[in-house]
């Protein structure tokens, strides 16, 4: 069976690239200096600098994993014969009809996505419901809380 693709920006791919850089070249020497001086403390039973060190190492051991996954199965999104219909890489931004509110979002693939940061995934249902539009059409997004419709006031492709 063959793994599902990450899809990533090429501003994604760039930044998770570069994360995986600073992580192997960087914060894995720091950590390994840091252990280096614990140990040098003596008895490491009762050393919270050497645990705390320790733990710092796991965590960036499985960051590195975690990113090497995802870049192992990466697709980066291109630019499209298909310029009018939204899609990931896309910046939109949606008038909530029932509150008359507006709000800017750019569409990545999910491990790019950071709602704090504008970011929302291609698989959210905000996501999902405007895939596929453009500008002027009104879609309609379900929640548990019920159905939101939002009216797609402006959608360009990022750069």
């Amino acid at each position: 069976m063959e793994a599902k693709k990450n899809l990533l920006t090429a501003e994604g791919l760039k930044i998770l690239e570069d994360e995986l850089e600073d992580l192997k070249v960087n914060k894995r020497k720091e950590v390994s200096q840091k252990i280096k001086e614990a140990r040098e403390q003596g008895d490491l039973s009762e050393n919270a600098e050497y645990d705390a060190a320790k733990d710092e190492q796991r965590d960036i051991e499985a960051r590195i994993e975690e990113i090497e996954k995802i870049l192992k199965n990466a697709e980066v999104v291109t630019e499209e014969h298909d310029t009018k219909n939204i899609n990931i890489g896309w910046t939109v931004t949606l008038l909530d009809v029932e509150f008359n509110e507006e709000t800017e979002y750019r569409i990545v693939g999910s491990t790019e996505a950071n709602s704090l940061s504008g970011k929302i995934s291609n698989e959210s249902p905000v996501g999902k419901a405007i895939i596929g539009h453009k500008k002027g059409d009104t879609v309609v997004v379900e929640t548990e809380a019920g159905e939101i419709q939002y009216k797609i006031l402006a959608a360009k492709k990022s750069k």
